[in-house]
């Protein structure tokens, strides 16, 4: 079975919590060999994020998906030499370490190109490897925050908010994977690797859009405002009348036309201010009134039933048990089941995207810490007796 388009190639995945894992996963979805990297001791501490089951760790089994597995220390110099044997045969290495640590391991990115000149060397931290912040703690959460996100997420009366999950390490990690394709696709044409500095604050900036801009020209700062948008109305969430929520949009101008027809309220289409979203935006509060009237007198099922048929742009708000019974989500699997020896059948996201040719898939879940410990090691031409040595020493496991 083809594997996906980057079958044969080597990843090592030398990084944890979130952005370089997720990388690495996308990248075994789509046929790399990855190779997982983990603290022999403490194990890679993704292992103890999120849920577990019976002291299985829930999330362990998707982001470390598709990776073999391996206990190094690359902090001892006997550790380092292993791991160089290993950057000899690999593709890609992706790292997430404080600026300058590789380097007083002596695993400097000079040194890894000298090993490997075709090399692709990711570096994930939270402000990049140069300019004043980059010797900060670098998490997610500070990315959020200085992005702009945060101080556009919330009601216009409350506090700035920040996302429940790993929203600026998650759109890194895919920013990440786009990056790797783009170095090998450069490798092809000139035999070449190179060095990815890939910051957790730059995607997200990205995401949250053009506010530098906008304040550069105008002088402008954008402001909370809930769930509505400063660029488009109706849009918002509204409770059905058996206490569900759904969201919808109207962001095209027929779109919000639509809209107001099925609630009743045809006549506002003929207001000059309704002619573009960002005076419709201006009048919120009266068209919030009428959508939200007309979905509060029924169902959600009845509410993205009539949506559906007028054409209009409707979504419930899902909790996780709704995606996962969700009858499009099962059929066009984006949910999918695989086989776990500690699980048994694990319902998990697919992979991202679907490729006609080399389409990629789950080989197999994420497995114990150093699994593939001795096997790994044998290929890279390590002797038994040295790595029975290692591990008596806490080098490897």
């Amino acid at each position: 079975m083809q594997d996906g388009p980057l079958t044969g190639m080597r990843v090592i995945d030398a990084s944890t919590i979130l952005a370089g894992p997720l990388c690495c996963q996308i990248l075994g979805d789509f046929g790399a060999e990855v190779v997982k990297i983990e603290h022999p001791v403490a194990g890679d501490s993704m292992r103890g994020h999120g849920e577990s089951k019976d002291g299985t760790p829930l999330w362990w089994k998707e982001i470390a998906r598709n990776k073999r597995t391996l206990g190094l220390s690359l902090s001892a110099p006997e550790g380092a030499a292993v791991f160089e044997r290993l950057v000899a045969t690999a593709d890609v290495v992706v790292e997430n370490f404080r600026p300058g640590t590789l380097e007083r391991w002596g695993l400097s990115p000079e040194r890894l190109l000298e090993i490997n000149p075709g090399l692709v060397l990711v570096r994930i931290t939270g402000f990049g490897q140069e300019g004043p912040y980059a010797s900060r703690a670098g998490f997610g959460t500070l990315a959020e925050a200085m992005s702009g996100f945060a101080h556009l997420t919330g009601q216009p009366d409350g506090p700035p908010t920040l996302p429940a999950f790993g929203l600026a390490d998650s759109i890194c990690g895919i920013a990440a994977s786009s990056a790797v394709a783009m170095a090998l696709l450069a490798r092809e044409r000139d035999g070449r690797g190179q060095i990815i500095d890939m910051s957790l604050l730059e995607p997200i900036m990205t995401a949250v859009g053009p506010g530098p801009t906008v304040f550069q020209q105008l002088g402008k700062v954008g402001t909370r405002n809930g769930n509505r948008s400063h660029n488009n109305a109706p849009r918002n969430t509204y409770r059905t009348k058996d206490d569900h929520w759904v969201a919808i949009s109207t962001s095209a101008q027929a779109i919000a036309e639509r809209v107001l027809r099925l609630v009743g309220h045809p006549e506002v289409i003929d207001e000059p201010w309704f002619a573009a979203g960002h005076s419709r935006a201006l009048h919120a509060d009266l068209l919030d009134g009428y959508v939200g009237d007309w979905i509060g007198a029924r169902t959600r099922d009845e509410v993205v039933s009539a949506f559906t048929d007028a054409g209009a742009a409707v979504a419930p708000v899902y909790t996780a048990r709704d995606l996962a019974e969700d009858p499009h989500v099962r059929e066009t699997q984006m949910l999918v089941e695989v086989d776990d020896d500690d699980l048994g059948p694990v319902l998990q996201h697919n992979v991202m995207w679907r490729m006609s040719r080399t389409p990629g898939r789950i080989r197999f879940t994420g497995r114990d810490q150093g699994a593939d410990t001795d096997t790994l090691l044998a290929e890279a031409g390590v002797d038994p007796d040295l790595v029975d040595d290692l591990r008596s020493r806490s080098i490897v496991c």
